[in-house]
């Protein structure tokens, strides 16, 4: 009797441990996350990419995403966005936090929704009522085939970016803008009047936010006088004057800075003004 009662306790052993081995496998559709900066946060994006498998996508009743319902945009879980400063999309400002994003295909043209409905497990539950932002955006036809759904940030500026949604041979696109200008004047006009004063960004700022050419042009001789010796500074020197219109000016400075950058033993700046100086011929 005792022999049968370690045999059965084996047996039973052996039956668990056999339950509890699992295999891991990868998933059909895998997750992807981003983040990207922009302006002055991030934006972090995390969604599922199905393949397309030979199936139709994109009509009035194909298996994946037909035309005239929600979707998830993507699998498995909804999609899902989080900004960490405000955004604008379609005219209206998103504050920081996290949404879902669902769409609404549509020959030439999606509605991509913005929605706080956090607690959407997927394709079924989406409610207008919890819509934040719903814009019409244009689907054009992609250059090639893309198998597997792919969603990324294109076009990255200060203050604008673009959301690209792929699959197949279609490309959705989404703008996104934020305001970054007005608090960088704010933080600038107030560090001016401090002690160390940032004579390079402010140039840089009125260069390429304001394009207030003199008084960029203002604010980096200030800081050359403080720091000669800086080849990188010339470079923008050259560059806010060829953009007045003063070539000989624009000239003398990327000459300064290959003269300064090979004292310096930096190649790429000096790469830098070489290029600058031909397009000044």
């Amino acid at each position: 009797m005792k022999k049968f009662l370690i045999i059965g306790f084996a047996a039973a052993s052996l039956l668990t441990a056999e339950v509890k081995a699992q295999v891991t496998m990868p998933a059909p559709s895998p997750t992807q996350t981003i983040i990207q900066d922009f302006g002055m946060g991030k934006i972090e994006l995390t969604y599922s990419r199905p393949g397309i498998k030979g199936r139709k996508l994109f009509g009035a009743n194909t298996e994946l995403a037909p035309f005239g319902k929600p979707w998830r945009t993507g699998a498995n879980a909804a999609t899902r966005i989080r900004f960490t400063d405000n955004v604008t999309i379609g005219g209206k400002t998103l504050d920081t936090g996290r949404y879902v994003i669902y769409t609404v295909p549509a020959q030439g043209q999606w509605d991509v929704v913005f929605s706080k409905g956090n607690a959407y497990p997927g394709a079924d539950g989406f409610k207008e009522s919890d819509d934040v932002v719903r814009i019409k955006a244009t689907a054009a036809a992609s250059k090639g085939n893309v198998e597997n759904f792919t969603m990324q940030f294109a076009n990255i500026k200060n203050e604008s970016c673009e959301l690209h949604l792929m699959w197949g041979n279609t490309d959705v696109t989404v703008p996104i803008t934020t305001n970054i200008k007005d608090r960088i004047r704010t933080q600038l006009e107030a560090a001016l009047q401090g002690g160390k004063k940032p004579y390079s960004q402010a140039a840089g700022y009125y260069y390429e936010y304001e394009k207030n050419y003199p008084k960029a042009l203002e604010n980096i001789n200030k800081a050359i006088a403080e720091n000669p010796k800086a080849y990188y500074m010339y470079l923008t020197k050259a560059r806010i004057q060829k953009d007045m219109g003063d070539k000989a000016a624009a000239k003398a400075s990327a000459q300064k800075t290959v003269e300064l950058a090979r004292e310096a033993k930096n190649p790429d700046y000096v790469t830098f003004g070489n290029e600058l100086l031909k397009n000044l011929k």
